[in-house]
């Protein structure tokens, strides 16, 4: 059976002098650490470097900021951390040029169709190019 996380289990234990003690157990539940793109103020996403530079052994120096709550940071972090915020944002840009291909797609979809309106209803003279 395993344990639900933060529900106590109880357990009496004899001791080799004879006597008993109760021992109570309480399985914690582990959170992943936050990442450096989470805002620990608001809890965006969108945390993103300002600053940066390499600061002594492998480690970097960064300013981050919120832009949904204006939170500023500067420290010193390890080079696991900053690649890990490096993929969060390369994952971001991916996301971002993906909506921008689907919002052009649309735009231009919808110009074709008014377009080819116009067209059909007369509305288009030589004089409009």
């Amino acid at each position: 059976m395993s344990e639900q996380p933060n529900h106590p289990r109880t357990q009496r234990i004899v001791l080799p002098n004879g006597r008993s003690v109760e021992v109570v157990r309480v399985l914690l539940r582990s959170f992943p650490p936050r990442g450096l793109h989470m805002c620990p103020a608001c809890d965006s996403h969108l945390v993103q470097p300002v600053r940066w530079g390499e600061a002594i052994h492998g480690l970097w120096e960064l300013g981050l900021s919120c832009p949904n709550c204006g939170w500023l940071h500067e420290g010193t972090f390890d080079r696991e951390e900053v690649a890990l915020l490096e993929d969060r944002l390369d994952e971001g840009l991916s996301q971002m040029l993906s909506d921008l291909r689907r919002l052009t797609a649309a735009n231009m979809a919808d110009e074709v169709s008014r377009f080819s309106e116009a067209l059909q209803a007369d509305l288009i003279l030589p004089e409009d190019f």
